[in-house]
């Protein structure tokens, strides 16, 4: 018995021996490497400062619009002062045909047109249907949310007061016209956006991005230059490497995992209250989650990075599923309207249950439980790319140890040069 406990705790300490080698050779060459160290320690923070100042104002207010008004009437210059009231939009331009308008947006000067036919105020006051048409510019979806969200909010009025003035000409005034007109009240709440706006809901998706992708640049890169410097691959004692891959894989993962649970914890949980973004989840709740999202992120950033040959590879990746990771989230557009394909395909990418799981938690609110599912994935990943990292960090350091052998059998074979 105590044989096999001294042989237990000799285990236990070679084994901690191993992973703090393996940790400390991976933390000096973090510490030694001015790309890792940009990538890890300025962009990861300064990203995110730059999306949230970026995107602070949650929406774009007093765009430049033009009002073309045929009709003339009262109706239509009613319409037009509700519309330069609304503070989504400035009417600076009163047009008398559209092809002025057109030209106004074409050179950026305006982005809406409201355009009143000739018959807009006859056809108001025979009461019958009338039509005002509206030109939005698309070239920015801000823009058209803007103007639109204005002429809904005007028309909705508008409508409102002239079935107002159509019961009072049938004699019905007072509160009894205003029950006709709504019989039912209601409060238009926006949950979790009070603002409504652009900011609420991209940039906590935006956060979670950026530790995924500034893990992957730098762990891409380190690879890289290993694969590249023979001699800094070789710091780690070859008997590591060919018998207990597990220990390197934690020993690494531990140097990441310490270097960016701080910057996490300024990213994700400092800077949504420092700007304002929605931070209504437990910090608590924050943490345990948070725990699986850097661990599964870095075990998948390490199988991937076995197989990086050169330093440059990493920011080429980067670029191409940057863009791509943040349309798999889910949080732009909703999985329900994807392909099943690609729904089940997001999920090998930590990013996509990390995103959907830190706003239910942050901007919404929600305790750890009603995200389990998310959070179980994120284990699940984990456990999964761990073994994935073992295999994958074996098979490159065979294919590593068999190019330097035929390299260092070609340099033996080769017949000795004669200088005449």
């Amino acid at each position: 018995m105590k044989n096999r406990t001294r042989r237990a705790g000799q285990y236990m300490l070679q084994l901690l021996t191993d992973i703090w080698d393996v940790f400390a050779i991976e933390i000096r060459s973090i510490f030694t490497d001015g790309g890792v160290m940009l990538i890890f320690f300025l962009a990861s923070l300064l990203y995110p400062l730059i999306f949230a100042a970026i995107y602070k104002n949650e929406q774009v207010r007093h765009l430049p619009v033009a009002v073309v008004d045929e009709s003339h009437s009262e109706a239509s210059r009613r319409f037009a002062h509700k519309i330069d009231a609304t503070p989504e939009v400035n009417v600076d331009y009163k047009c008398c045909t559209l092809s002025e308008a057109k030209r106004l947006m074409e050179d950026r000067k305006i982005y809406g047109i409201f355009y009143f036919p000739r018959d807009y105020g006859t056809r108001v006051a025979q009461m019958q249907t009338a039509r005002v048409c509206l030109y939005c510019d698309m070239s920015s979806f801000l823009y058209y949310r803007s103007v639109y969200s204005a002429a809904s909010a005007v028309l909705v009025s508008e409508m409102r007061d002239i079935q107002i003035d159509r019961y009072a000409m049938a004699g019905i005034t007072g509160e009894r016209a205003e029950d006709m007109v709504a019989p039912v009240g209601y409060d238009d709440v926006k949950l979790y956006s009070p603002a409504g706006g652009f900011t609420s809901f991209l940039v906590p998706a935006l956060l979670v991005l950026v530790v995924h992708q500034t893990l992957f640049l730098g762990i891409s890169i380190l690879f890289g230059t290993k694969r590249e410097d023979r001699e800094m691959v070789e710091r780690i004692p070859r008997h590591l490497r060919r018998h207990h891959i597990h220990r390197v894989a934690l020993g690494r993962s531990i140097a990441y995992l310490l270097i960016y649970i701080p910057l996490c914890a300024i990213d994700l949980v400092l800077l949504p209250r420092l700007f304002g973004l929605p931070h209504i989840g437990r910090i608590g709740d924050l943490v345990l989650f948070l725990l699986p999202f850097l661990l599964a992120t870095i075990y998948f950033c390490m199988t991937i990075g076995a197989f990086v040959r050169e330093r440059d590879t990493g920011v080429i990746c980067c670029l191409f599923f940057s863009v791509v990771l943040i349309f798999l989230s889910g949080a732009i557009w909703p999985h329900c309207n994807m392909p099943r394909f690609w729904h089940y395909f997001s999920y090998l990418f930590p990013s996509t249950p990390g995103i959907q799981g830190f706003i239910g938690l942050n901007s919404m609110g929600a305790p750890l439980k009603a995200v389990q599912a998310f959070y179980q994935v994120l284990w699940v990943q984990t456990g999964a790319y761990f073994l994935t990292t073992c295999a994958s960090l074996r098979i490159a350091g065979y294919i590593h140890d068999r190019r330097n052998q035929q390299a260092t059998m070609e340099q033996n074979h080769r017949p000795p040069t004669t200088i005449r």
